[in-house]
C-alpha cells in the first residue's frame, strides 16, 4: 500500500509518500480501505518528535479515517453490526495516513447518512475528544456555560455545535474578528478576540459575573491562572493540550474556596474499551444530531495524500477554520 511516512523529525517537508506492507487485522479488528484521513494537531507533534507513538501503534501518522470495511474479525464485526462493504469512520492510534488501515471494531462508527467520506473522516478525533472531555470529564449540563479556547479549531467547531445541540450556552475565543464571526455563524453565543480583549474578564461579563461552568483549554501555560480566576463556583477546567506550555501557576486558594476541578486527559494512549464506550455514546446521542443536520462537519480544505506536507503547513499557520482532510 501507499502511506505517508515521517522520514525524519522536522518541518512538513519530512512527510513523504512511501510503499509500506499491507497491515493485517487481528482479533477484534477490521481492515479498512481508506478513502480519507483527518489531519490533527497530534500528527504535527508526532512529525516534530514531540508526541511518541504508543506501544504497538503504527509509526505512520493519522488518528482518524473513513472508508470501507474490506476484512477483519468477522465475529467481532457481526457483534457490532458491521460487515464487509460497510462505510465507516474510525478512531485509530496511528496508521491513518495510508490506503489501508486497521481499526478496533469498537472504535468504528457508521458514516452518518448523507455525509461524504471526507466529511466522515473529519469526525472521530474531535468528536471522541469533545465527548470524553466536555461531557464525561467536564460534566457539562444543559443550561450551563461552556468556554472553548480556540473556537475555530477542529476541536472548537465540534465543541460549539455539540454543546449548543445539547442545550449549553457557548462562549469561544479566537485570534481574529473573522474567526470570531465564523464561530458565531456555527452557533456560538459569544466570541472573544483574545488578541484585543481579556478573555477572562469578558467571560465573567458575558455570564453576568458568574463565570463559565466548564472551560475546554488547549493552551494551558499562562492561561490556567486566568481560567481558574474566571470559573463559576463548582466550575470544571479541562485541559486537553499544552500549546502555551506544560507548566502553570494558579491560585490554589480559589480552587478550594470555589470548589473548582482542574483536570485533563489525552485520548491516544487510552485502552480500546475506553474508546469503545465513547463510540457507543456518540452513536446513541450525537450521530442522530448529525443525521438531522443539527451538527455539521466543517471542512476547511482537502489535500491529496501526496500533498500531506501542504496540509501540515496549513495547520501550523493557524489560518484554518475547521478540519483539514487528506484524500486517497
Amino acid at each position: 500500500m501507499k502511506a505517508v511516512e515521517i522520514s525524519s523529525y522536522g518541518a512538513p517537508e519530512v512527510l513523504r509518500l512511501a510503499e509500506r506492507p499491507d497491515p493485517v487485522a487481528g482479533a477484534g479488528e477490521v481492515l479498512l480501505r481508506v478513502a480519507a484521513s483527518g489531519v490533527n494537531r497530534p500528527d504535527v507533534l508526532q512529525r516534530t518528535g514531540n508526541y511518541p507513538v504508543p506501544p504497538g501503534a503504527s509509526d505512520i501518522p493519522g488518528l482518524e479515517v473513513a472508508g470501507e470495511i474490506v476484512g477483519g474479525d468477522a465475529r467481532a464485526m457481526a457483534a457490532a453490526g458491521f460487515k464487509a462493504g460497510d462505510r465507516v469512520c474510525a478512531l485509530v492510534a496511528g496508521g491513518g495516513y495510508a490506503q489501508l488501515c486497521v481499526a478496533p471494531v469498537g472504535q468504528c462508527l457508521p458514516v452518518p447518512r448523507g455525509l461524504s467520506d471526507v466529511e466522515a473522516a473529519s469526525l472521530p478525533e474531535t468528536f471522541f475528544t469533545v465527548w470524553s472531555n466536555v461531557f464525561d470529564r467536564g460534566r457539562l449540563q444543559p443550561g450551563e456555560a461552556l468556554l472553548v479556547q480556540g473556537g475555530s479549531s477542529g476541536i472548537g467547531v465540534t465543541a460549539i455545535q455539540m454543546a449548543k445541540a445539547l442545550g449549553a450556552t457557548v462562549i469561544v475565543t479566537a485570534g481574529s474578528d473573522d474567526k470570531c464571526q465564523a464561530c458565531l455563524a456555527l452557533g456560538a453565543d459569544h466570541a472573544i478576540n483574545y488578541k484585543t480583549a481579556d478573555f477572562a474578564a469578558e467571560a465573567k461579563r458575558l455570564t453576568g459575573g458568574a463565570g463559565p461552568d466548564v472551560i475546554l483549554d488547549m493552551v494551558a501555560g499562562g492561561y490556567v491562572a486566568r481560567e481558574v480566576e474566571c470559573l463559576a463556583e463548582d466550575g470544571r477546567l479541562v485541559i486537553i493540550a499544552v500549546q502555551g506550555g506544560a507548566k502553570s501557576e494558579f491560585n490554589a486558594g480559589l480552587v478550594l474556596r470555589r470548589r473548582l476541578t482542574v483536570t485533563g486527559s489525552t485520548l491516544r494512549p487510552r485502552p480500546v474499551a475506553f474508546k469503545a464506550a465513547i463510540a457507543a455514546a456518540l452513536r446513541e446521542k450525537v450521530w442522530p444530531l448529525i443525521e438531522a443536520g443539527a451538527i455539521k462537519p466543517v471542512i476547511h480544505g482537502t489535500f491529496a495524500a501526496a500533498d500531506a506536507a501542504q496540509a501540515h503547513a496549513l495547520m501550523e499557520s493557524n489560518q484554518h477554520i475547521g478540519k483539514i482532510v487528506l484524500t486517497w
